[in-house]
């Protein structure tokens, strides 16, 4: 066994222990709202946004872009679970602003080995790669708030999303633990 796959089950053991009436929480979050974000490690959504269990859909990817899986699920939250408002969350230092979707085309064509970053860039330490990776929008990030902007758009546009869900467009600051308000995504949401 694994020193972290060790680590995991001892820690969900002690959680269990002491997990009393919440597995008596409904399905539907108690707060009706969602939250798409990121996927970094470093962001708590439970603790910026003072969740506790059974409050809120938490929706995370890599940036916390509107990818089409986000949206399915935004969707279902709400058609199914009762959302009534969502936030588009990303956030200041995101890995998403370090490459592009042709860097991380030829970084897979190259290795599917973990690559490597330094001040010159990424580098792949070579190997067997492939061209799979041709056919995935990467949904890199070149400028934050505007893909923040981009995305409550994206969301707002579909026709499968109620003009009544507000969507909301915020930058997480890593280094501060505030949400910073995208005006003109916020905007962009507003409810009709």
């Amino acid at each position: 066994m694994s020193k972290v796959l060790d680590e995991v089950l001892t820690a969900n053991q002690t959680y269990a222990a002491d997990f009393g009436d919440k597995g008596k929480l409904p399905m539907p979050p108690g707060r009706r709202f969602a939250i798409l974000t990121c996927m970094d490690a470093r962001l708590d959504p439970a603790k910026y946004a003072g969740l506790a269990e059974g409050d809120a859909h938490v929706i995370r990817n890599a940036g916390g872009r509107a990818s089409d899986d986000a949206i399915r699920s935004l969707v279902i939250s709400y058609k199914l679970l009762g959302t009534r408002e969502w936030f588009v969350i990303h956030h200041t230092d995101c890995g998403m602003e370090t490459f592009t979707d042709d860097v991380m085309r030829k970084l897979l064509r190259g290795s599917l080995k973990t690559a490597s970053v330094d001040a010159n860039g990424w580098h792949d330490p070579g190997g067997v790669g492939s061209h799979e990776g041709e056919h995935i929008s990467w949904l890199t990030i070149s400028n934050l708030e505007k893909s923040v902007v981009e995305d409550v758009e994206r969301i707002r546009r579909l026709p499968l999303v109620p003009g009544e869900i507000p969507i909301y467009g915020y930058i997480y600051d890593v280094r501060s633990g505030r949400l910073v308000e995208v005006p003109e995504a916020t905007a962009a949401g507003v409810a009709r």
